[in-house]
Order: C-alpha cells, then sequence, then structure tokens
C-alpha cells in the first residue's frame, strides 16, 4: 500500500468516525394549516411542560418544550397562537407530524459525493501523475561514467 492509498483510507476512517459521533436523531416538525396557510413547528423532543410545573426538587421547571409528535394536533396548534390561526374554530386546523433526515443521513450522502468526486479527481490526474513520477525517477537515477570513456580521451 503505497502513502497515498494509506492517506486516503486514514481520511475515511477519520471522516467516518466523525460521522458516527455527530449522528443525531431525526428532527421532527409539526405542520399546522389554518385555513390553507400552514407553518412548521421544530419539536425537540422533551414533553411539553405545563405552567407552574415544578421540579423533583420543589423548584419550578422554566422548561416550555415544544412537544413530541404526541402533542402534534389541532389544540396544540391552537394554543400556540400562530398569527394564521387568528380567528379559526377547530375543524378549520389541521395537524400533521414528520420527520427530516438526521444529520448522519446527510453525513452519509456528503461523504458518498466527495469520495466520489475525489476517485474522479484521482482517476484524471493520474495518466499526468505516472508521468511525472516517471520522469522524477529518470532523473534521480545514478549512471555511472565508464572509466574506459574517460581513458580513450
Amino acid at each position: 500500500m503505497n502513502r497515498f492509498t494509506a492517506a486516503l483510507f486514514l481520511l475515511f476512517a477519520i471522516l467516518s468516525l466523525i460521522t458516527l459521533s455527530t449522528a443525531a436523531s431525526a428532527t421532527s416538525f409539526c405542520k399546522c394549516t389554518c385555513f390553507a396557510n400552514s407553518t412548521l413547528i421544530q419539536l425537540d423532543g422533551r414533553p411539553k411542560s405545563a405552567p407552574g410545573q415544578r421540579n423533583g426538587d420543589g423548584s419550578p421547571n422554566p422548561t416550555k418544550g415544544h412537544g413530541t409528535c404526541i402533542d402534534c394536533n389541532k389544540k396544540f396548534c391552537m394554543d400556540y397562537n400562530l398569527p394564521i390561526c387568528k380567528g379559526a374554530a377547530e375543524e378549520d386546523v389541521a395537524a400533521t407530524c414528520f420527520q427530516r433526515d438526521s444529520a448522519k443521513d446527510e453525513a452519509v450522502v456528503f461523504i458518498f459525493i466527495f469520495a466520489t468526486v475525489g476517485l474522479l479527481a484521482y482517476a484524471s490526474v493520474r495518466p499526468y501523475a505516472e508521468k511525472w513520477l516517471q520522469n522524477m525517477r529518470e532523473r534521480r537515477s545514478y549512471e555511472p561514467v565508464s572509466t574506459n570513456a574517460a581513458e580513450e580521451s
């Protein structure tokens, strides 16, 4: 294995480890549709806390998460006080929960694209690089001068 191949392998291994370490779960969104208008609300996965809810030690719980997909319903959209839902009745509201790709999925796609472009670039440069390396080897090769040639002149 030459140095270039080893370096490429090492780079791929490092990128793979980065992918695994930064992998996050998919992001959930609640799509609230009132009349003909829609808006997306990012859900953070924490259960929605009621105002005045207290922690186990009795202190107030300031966390007001946007909930999970279970919380994404018509009441959630109505309670969010969206400007597009002003004056809407419950039958005018629709709620849909969906997830986007995780960071891990995105990283896999980017690594695939990067590897493909890298291999194509390597394939296009390889013939020129081989000629250049061959010329460099020829320059470095030592050809001894024969002693007979020096005596003849």
